[in-house]
């Protein structure tokens, strides 16, 4: 298991507004010891940034290319950027 840390910026495509994907994102993303936030975009779209662990990070990528059960995620947009350990915790943003 790698302990290299990482940030990832991401843009989430599809049916991912009003089916509870943000507090899902949240919960995934804290399940995981992944720090950052999420919100959704005017445009319908989800936006988040993850800072953790690699595998972690991996790992809550993974979980928002399926969502919450109501959710259909069509595409991810992920930008690789350099740690910054920015965020001490996950959270929604409004």
């Amino acid at each position: 298991m790698s302990s290299k840390k990482v940030r990832v910026h991401v843009i989430v495509h599809g049916r991912v507004q009003g089916v509870f994907f943000r507090y899902e994102t949240q919960q995934a993303a804290t399940k995981r010891d992944v720090t950052g936030w999420v919100r959704n975009l005017p445009d319908g779209t989800v936006e988040a940034v993850f800072e953790g662990v690699e595998d972690n990070v991996h790992s809550t990528l993974e979980w928002c290319k399926q969502g919450p059960p109501m959710a259909r995620v069509d595409k991810l947009d992920v930008d690789w950027l350099p740690f910054e350990e920015t965020y001490n915790r996950f959270e929604i943003r409004y």
